[in-house]
């Protein structure tokens, strides 16, 4: 496939090296400084900044070019680009990660959060850990666990850096040098602890499942997530 990256920072790259050893060819490589022909593209992959996502995003809709955005940051125009993609009968993948791992984590988390829901002595908190170069706090991917907790408890929101309460889940948000993504969920009581963890050790998996991703869509038409991709439950 002829693929377009929007977006060509170290997640750029791992895509490209990842897609170049799949057989694909790279006929864009934007950082957002320069114009582009989009239609010269089969597929786009979008891992630009929260300021050029939504654009991003809406060219390739417009122009009939399917698109995969792991650009965390941007989500308050997320039901927009929804929209456009189903009034121009387009194809989008949105995800906080593409990770495999990440997604059976996510599973797992909203699982336990279920298991959890009546166990009203337990606290719950979330921490993830990043390297020190990522633009947005919390995580896209600590949002999404976030979520998957509101959905399957009686909590009701989530706050960065804020306190434990009986409907708010804290999450905090830890920049370290050369952290690809570390995620962790604690629920806690006066007499034990459970904790779940996913921790990347590289780029690799993400990069992979976004090249999956773009692969699974072309030809399709929709609003999709990385569990059709992967056939998660």
């Amino acid at each position: 496939m002829k693929l377009a990256l929007l977006g060509y920072g170290r997640m750029g790259k791992e895509i490209e090296k990842i897609a170049l050893e799949r057989g694909h060819e790279i006929v864009i490589k934007s950082n957002g400084e320069e114009d582009y022909d989009i239609t010269l593209a089969d597929v786009a992959i979008d891992f630009s900044v929260p300021s050029s996502a939504f654009n991003n995003i809406t060219t390739c809709i417009n122009h009939q070019v399917p698109v995969v955005s792991g650009t965390t940051g941007w989500l308050a125009n997320y039901d927009n680009a929804v929209a456009l993609c189903k009034e121009k009968k387009g194809a989008f993948i949105y995800a906080s990660n593409f990770s495999l791992g990440v997604n059976i984590f996510f599973a797992l988390n909203e699982k336990l959060a279920e298991m959890m829901k009546s166990q009203e002595q337990y606290s719950i908190e979330i921490e993830e850990i990043h390297h020190t170069k990522k633009l947005d706090a919390p995580s896209g991917t600590a949002i999404t666990l976030a979520e998957g907790i509101i959905e399957n408890s009686e909590k009701e929101a989530w706050e960065l850096d804020g306190e434990i309460t009986e409907k708010s889940i804290p999450i905090k948000a830890v920049r370290t040098p050369d952290v690809p993504g570390t995620h962790t969920i604690n629920y806690n009581s006066e007499v034990d602890a459970i904790e779940i963890k996913h921790t990347a050790h590289n780029r690799k998996g993400f990069a992979l499942g976004a090249v999956v991703a773009a692969e699974w869509l072309i030809g399709k038409e929709g609003v999709y997530s990385m569990r059709d991709v992967l056939n998660i439950g």
